[in-house]
């Protein structure tokens, strides 16, 4: 499968980055299968950086060849979901969070004012699932041991 990266820069190797900023999960190589979320990213990643320009890295991904991975699949946004990304962006420990790479959807721009409402406690779990249950939520495949990273082969950068 094609996974894609947006970015203000050409990523032909990926790292993982030890950064400040909270993450749907955690630190990571981020990536989705969704072209046209990439170009977003790297169009908003050049904006809000002011530098660099928009550049779409591919990478092929054999998910067979992960059978030796630690994978945490979320199919859709669900409790299990929230409370994930909950924790990872409130910087809390999660425990047993060994994982190789974790999939799901993404937490982006329009999601964000519902969840902000479940941060502020305004919202339930019950009741910010249903409202974020007909968005369509771009996928996100993220690569967070050095393990998984040399399971992608970079291709191209668009």
């Amino acid at each position: 499968m094609l996974l894609y990266h947006g970015s203000n820069i050409e990523v032909s190797s990926p790292q993982i980055l030890e950064s400040d900023r909270r993450l749907d999960f955690g630190k990571g190589f981020y990536l989705t299968s969704s072209y046209e979320q990439a170009k977003r990213w790297a169009e908003l990643t050049v904006k809000r950086r002011g530098s660099g320009k928009e550049s779409v890295s591919v990478f092929e991904f054999d998910e067979s060849s992960a059978s030796d991975l630690n994978i945490l699949h979320f199919t859709q946004a669900q409790k299990e979901w929230l409370e994930y990304v909950a924790m990872n962006r409130k910087n809390q420990t999660i425990p047993d969070d060994n994982y190789d790479i974790v999939i799901g959807p993404v937490a982006n721009d329009r999601t964000m004012p519902v969840i902000s409402l479940y941060f502020a406690e305004i919202y339930n779990i019950e009741e910010t699932i249903k409202r974020l249950m007909p968005q369509k939520l771009c996928d996100q495949y993220t690569f967070r041991t050095e393990k998984a990273i040399k399971k992608l082969n970079f291709l191209e950068v668009k």
